[in-house]
């Protein structure tokens, strides 16, 4: 689904909302989990290869709620195991996290990985606690940037408002990640929860919760993205 086309307005609304409410009582209190995904390649070979790819993200590619090494992040891992052999993910994601604490810690994190790909899955939050959009705009530019600058490529995973938060707002929103992925030449997935948001029956593809995606949405999510990933490994 393109972003103009809108997203499913009881989906949306429910998954963006609970991540605000998730963001304010876990966020602030959250500490960086930084996993490495496990990976059959030998360490000489990974080493030589100095491909890491840094995942950059929020509650979405944390693994909220789900079991410990379900998630798409994981199932990326698995996948680059077996089409890119050599490639380390590491997942920095947080539970809770908006674009200016992504922007906080990511040069600590350029500094101790080197990644060669970072993907950023960062915005939701920013726009459920009612952040401006140009403070959106400036992180999510501030953070292509310095991976840039640190010699990685870069995926943006876009998001979407709720369209009760005004259509024209909406748009503004989802056209961001365009407009900051075309200002630096770098890689964009329009809308990362396209696959799954006008999902007939929501039980299936999103939590107890109706607000974060389910084991079964893991791999729809990493399909979404791994078009637009792939062009850059």
């Amino acid at each position: 689904m393109h972003p103009e086309k809108g997203w499913n307005r009881r989906h949306c609304t429910a998954a963006l909302a609970g991540m605000a409410l998730v963001g304010l009582s876990i966020g602030a209190g959250a500490q960086d989990r930084t996993t490495t995904s496990p990976t059959s390649t030998p360490a000489s070979a990974r080493s030589a290869a100095g491909a890491t790819l840094l995942v950059l993200g929020d509650s979405l590619s944390a693994e909220y709620g789900l079991p410990r090494g379900s998630g798409w992040v994981t199932l990326l891992g698995q996948r680059l195991d077996q089409t890119h052999p050599g490639w380390q993910v590491v997942n920095a994601s947080i539970s809770g996290e908006t674009t200016s604490g992504g922007r906080a810690r990511l040069p600590a994190l350029l500094g101790k990985h080197h990644p060669r790909l970072v993907i950023i899955e960062l915005g939701g939050n920013d726009a459920l606690r009612g952040l401006s959009l140009q403070q959106t705009r400036e992180h999510l530019q501030a953070m292509v940037q310095a991976s840039l600058g640190a010699g990685a490529k870069v995926l943006l995973l876009g998001m979407q408002m709720p369209p009760n938060y005004g259509a024209d707002h909406a748009a503004r929103f989802a056209a961001l990640y365009r407009e900051v992925a075309k200002q630096f030449k770098v890689g964009l997935v329009p809308f990362f929860l396209s696959a799954i948001a006008d999902k007939p029956d929501i039980t299936e593809w999103f939590q107890a919760d109706r607000i974060h995606p389910t084991v079964k949405s893991q791999a729809l999510m990493l399909d979404t993205a791994w078009p637009e990933l792939k062009k850059l490994l």
